[in-house]
């Protein structure tokens, strides 16, 4: 592999170093149980992408959110789709203006995202893909706002929120499937 490329590589992120087992073995363990969710929901898809063990993942979300249309009206919308990344120094260090990336629809409605940012709160550094996969569930579907604007992305979204807070939560669907117990005597 070409310098040039191998120090893309390196300033990028884009590879995890073989020699880091830990990080390798938090990321492969991520893969596996972020796949597992994404397989018991109705309402997420996860895909990841790189070599294995991925460190980046788009997750599509099929649930009800908002959005504001070009003429200016707040209306349901039901996909969503955010960027994951796992840094090489993810387990020390964690940054959510750098760990997510909001990529679609563009014209969200969350007091939280203003997009390319998402917040979904503080991240503490090892947090799980499932916990993160999660919060970001509980905000698009206003389960989780806080209509404050001094900690809002999105002041318009804040004061429109606080002014509706009786329409949330928008989707009262769980992310992850309930498991159907059957008793068969």
């Amino acid at each position: 592999m070409a310098a040039e490329h191998l120090w893309f590589i390196e300033q990028t992120g884009w590879a995890v170093s073989v020699e880091d087992k830990i990080f390798s073995s938090f990321l492969q363990r991520q893969y596996e149980e972020g796949m597992a969710l994404s397989r018991s929901s109705d309402l997420l898809e996860l895909n990841a992408l790189g070599a294995p063990p991925p460190a980046r993942y788009i997750a599509q979300f099929r649930c009800k959110g908002l959005v504001r249309t070009g003429e200016g009206d707040i209306i349901e919308a039901n996909c969503f789709v955010v960027g994951i990344w796992f840094p090489p120094d993810y387990l020390r260090h964690a940054e959510p203006a750098q760990i997510l990336t909001w990529f679609a629809p563009l014209n969200v409605f969350h007091p939280n995202i203003n997009a390319p940012f998402i917040c979904v709160g503080r991240i503490s550094p090892g947090t799980t893909l499932v916990d993160i996969l999660f919060q970001i569930f509980e905000i698009l579907t206003y389960n989780k706002v806080t209509p404050r604007e001094d900690d809002a992305l999105n002041k318009d979204a804040c004061a429109w929120a606080r002014r509706n807070i009786a329409r949330f939560p928008v989707d009262k669907r769980p992310l992850k499937r309930r498991a159907l117990a059957l008793n068969v005597d």
